[in-house]
This record gives structure tokens, sequence and C-alpha cells, in this order.
């Protein structure tokens, strides 16, 4: 497999192949097979070599949460025997059962889409959702809510760089991040809203409510590699389909 082939690929194709992983793992009898989604979505942004930033945001989104989950399902959620006792605290099996459950699927539904934003440019998507006849305010609004945070967050870094330079302190204990809070919030709201003011003259200036069907400059076509794609999602469902059906049947 050619090292751009992901990149290449329709934005659509993206969202059906990470809607197929999902769907997927709530098919396939294996919480094993849910876990091991991480790993697939991981080589996959790694064609776009974008595989540290996928490991980042994976630990950031499943970490504590999954600690949350295992400690309330386990240990503060009595249900069926005691599994593990320490002293006082004891472990239920259909607790630690149930949280193994429901990580494995939260594991599926993160990783794909984690894997999506990482592989698709907004541009291009909002760009092939309005192709597919979605309103073109629907497709602005859509991508400036998707570009919303990062742009914040690279904005929030600009203002705390600024700050440091002014002599204002933004690391240390809790005290002193809370005293840089106002400092930067400030400011990184002030932008926000000329920014928001920008884009919306921005927008007018080029026509954007005069109702008229627009010209496309900057286009996107599906290749021969998207309707192969389609096809092998397609039976990869059947596959999982089938392992559901065999494995209820030996059951």
């Amino acid at each position: 497999m050619k090292k751009d082939f992901f990149k290449k690929l329709y934005p659509l194709t993206k969202l059906y192949l990470a809607l197929t992983l999902i769907i997927s793992a709530f098919i396939a009898p294996s919480h094993i097979y849910d876990y091991s989604m991480i790993i697939i979505c991981g080589i996959i942004v790694s064609f776009e070599n974008k595989l540290k930033v996928y490991s980042k945001r994976i630990f950031l989104s499943l970490f504590w949460l999954f600690t949350a989950i295992f400690i309330i399902q386990s240990l503060f959620i009595p249900a069926g025997e005691v599994w593990v006792k320490f002293g006082f605290i004891s472990v239920y099996k259909e607790g630690v059962m149930k949280a193994v459950g429901l990580t494995s699927k939260l594991t599926a539904i993160v990783s794909a889409l984690t894997m999506l934003t990482l592989i698709t440019p907004i541009k291009d998507f909002t760009l092939a959702l309005e192709k597919k006849g979605l309103n073109p305010k629907a497709a602005f609004i859509l991508m400036l809510t998707l570009q919303t945070i990062p742009e914040m967050k690279k904005q929030a870094n600009v203002i705390m760089d600024s700050q440091k330079a002014r002599g204002i302190e933004t690391e240390g204990n809790i005290l002193v991040r809370a005293k840089a809070l106002i400092p930067i919030f400030i400011p990184l709201v002030l932008s926000s809203i000329a920014n928001t003011e920008e884009r919306a003259i921005t927008l007018e200036s080029r026509g954007f409510s005069v109702g008229e069907k627009r010209t496309i400059l900057y286009d996107i076509k599906e290749t021969k590699n998207d309707k192969i794609m389609k096809i092998m999602l397609a039976i990869f469902i059947v596959l999982c389909i089938v392992w559901r059906v065999l494995w209820v049947i030996s059951k």
C-alpha cells in the first residue's frame, strides 16, 4: 500500500471507514478486537505521519475516563461475586466485566473519530458534504465549529507566550496558574470576537449570502481507490456479521 493511499481518499470515504470500524466494534463479539482498534487506527494514522499526535489525543481522551469507569463499576456498584478483596475494598467481577464492555466500545469510537479528524482536512470534509447537498451556510458553520478549538488553542499559546514576555508567571503551583488565567482568558475572548467579526465581513465581501450557486475553485473528486475502499468496507462488515453469527451458534 502506498504511503499516501489514505491521504488521497475522498473525505466521505474516510468517514465511511471510521463508521465501519465503529459499527464492526459493536458487531464483533470480542472485547480484544474493540481494544485493538487503537492499534488499527494508529497504523492508518501513521501513513499520515501523525502517530505522535494520535497517541497523545488517545491517552488524554481515554486514560482518566477509563480509570473513573473501572473504579465506579468495580468498587462502588456491588453486583455478583467478589473477584478480589483488599482489606475492606472489594472488587466485583460483574462490575469489572461491565467496565470492560463499556470501555472497549468507547475505545473503538474514540480511536476511529480521532483517526478521522487527523487524516481528513476540515476544508475537504465540509466541501464533500456541500457537494452532497448540504446547505453552504450549514457547511460553513460545521467547518467553523470544527476549527474553533484548534484555533483557540493556537491563539491561547500565542497569548501565553506574550504574557510570559511581559513578566507574568504562568507556570508553578495551582495558585500561580489561577492568577494567570485572567490575563490569558480576557485577550483570548476578545481576539475570538474580533476573528468572528472579520470572518463575517469576509463572507459578505465574497457574496456568501447572495443565494446563487457558488463557483468552486478548489475541488475534490472521488477516484478508483475510493470505489475499491467502499467494496472492501462492505466485505469487511459482512465478515463481521458472519463472525457474530458463528459466535452465537457456537455458544
